[in-house]
Parts: C-alpha cells; sequence; structure tokens
C-alpha cells in the first residue's frame, strides 16, 4: 500500500508540470470568440471610415445598445459599446498570449452575465434547438422531476417536425446535394447554452490563471518572484 502512495504521489509531482495545458486549452478556444465579438463591433470592415474612428463602434451596433424596443435599452450606448469592444477585442488578445489573464477575465465574464440576461433568457438554454426529444439533455431534468423541462422537449418535437418539413420542401425545389453539402439545417435557438460556456470558462482562468509556462503572467510572475526572493 505505501509503495503504490509512493508512486501515486510521484505521479501528482509530476503531473503539476503540466498543468498549464487546460489554461492554455481554454485561453486558445475562447480568444478568437472574443477576438472577433469585439471586431464584430468595429468599423473596420467599412471602408469609408479609417484611422482611429475605425476601432470605434459601429453606429448600427451603438443604436442596438440605446434602443429600448427592439434593441438593448442600455444607458449610455455609445459609452458601454466602446467599453464592450475595448473589453473583448483587446482582451481576447490578451487572453491568446496570457496576459493580465485574471484581470481581464472579470469585465468579459461580466460581458456575458449581461449577454445572458439581456438577450439570451427569454430563448431559454439551448442555443441550437435539439431535434431528438429522446437524446436531448433536457430529458435528464426530466429524470430529476425538472417540470419546465418537458416543455423543452415539446419543443425539440415540434422543431424536428418543422425541419422534416424544410427538408422536403427544399427537396422537391432545391439541389440537396449543393444545400447540404456543408452540413444539415439546424434551428437557432439563441439560449444563453454559450454565454454560460463562456463565463464558466472565464471563471476557471479567474482562479487557475493563464497557465505554468504557457503565458506571459507565468514568466511575469516567475521573474519577481525571484527579485522578491533577493531582497528577503
Amino acid at each position: 500500500m505505501q509503495l503504490l502512495q509512493h508512486y501515486y504521489q510521484s505521479f501528482l509531482s509530476g503531473l503539476k508540470h503540466f498543468d498549464g495545458i487546460p489554461a492554455l486549452l481554454i485561453r486558445l478556444y475562447l480568444a478568437p470568440v472574443f477576438i472577433m465579438a469585439g471586431f464584430s463591433k468595429t468599423q473596420l470592415l467599412n471602408e469609408e471610415v479609417t484611422g482611429f474612428s475605425a476601432f470605434l463602434a459601429d453606429p448600427n451596433i451603438i443604436a442596438w445598445f440605446g434602443n429600448s424596443d427592439w434593441g438593448l435599452g442600455l444607458p449610455f450606448p455609445a459609452l458601454l459599446a466602446n467599453l464592450v469592444i475595448l473589453v473583448e477585442f483587446f482582451g481576447g488578445w490578451l487572453l491568446l498570449i496570457g496576459a493580465l489573464t485574471r484581470l481581464i477575465s472579470i469585465p468579459l465574464m461580466f460581458t456575458m452575465i449581461i449577454a445572458a440576461t439581456s438577450v439570451h433568457a427569454d430563448n431559454g438554454w439551448f442555443a441550437i434547438t435539439p431535434t431528438n426529444s429522446d437524446i436531448s439533455p433536457a430529458k435528464v431534468l426530466t429524470w430529476l422531476g425538472v417540470e419546465s423541462a418537458q416543455a423543452s422537449l415539446e419543443n425539440s418535437e415540434q422543431t424536428a417536425t418543422r425541419l422534416e418539413k424544410m427538408r422536403e420542401l427544399l427537396a422537391e425545389n432545391g439541389n440537396t446535394d449543393w444545400l447540404f453539402e456543408k452540413g444539415n439545417i439546424v434551428v437557432l435557438n439563441n439560449g444563453i447554452e454559450f454565454s454560460t460556456t463562456y463565463f464558466i470558462m472565464l471563471l476557471a482562468l479567474f482562479f487557475i490563471g493563464a497557465g505554468r509556462y504557457t503565458s506571459v503572467d507565468h514568466y511575469i510572475a516567475q521573474r519577481f518572484l525571484i527579485e522578491e526572493q533577493r531582497f528577503r
């Protein structure tokens, strides 16, 4: 038994040298998402806007932030839109190299909370509607006695019916070999699934950091710790 414990402890000691890999993979997953989320809100694709102004929020985005009828209805829409660009676009690049990771995770988590509550919450959980109620994750919740999950299963059944009708219409009137060549058709539910997932991943980075050996943060901390030890 002691020999087994020895090998197990040796395994754990060696494992710590690779604990930066999960953080690296999370950062590599999230960075392009946030970089492009911020990029899409700028005017960089507008050839008529040049210089620093191109990095500022697109007027349509500002209008969406401020309009309470068809948008988010937020106060100070121009300010908030540009702050979101700053956080998402430049924060995404910081995530990519693993710099100031814990700090930038905080405002990024906040943007995910706002996105989930103000944009996606009314649409439920799923980003893409499941079309097979027999294997939908919502079925697990029905096993646990969550009554509202039954509505999700019924929605899946109704969505499956509509998708099948779409396929029939396309088969009758379209070139399905070309239409389905790049993938099958789905129904976008636009729920909180993605924003919640990104929030959880950012929360993990907030606690575990950017990763040993795989981030700028690691080498900065290592240098400052060495400098601190010299003056003790």
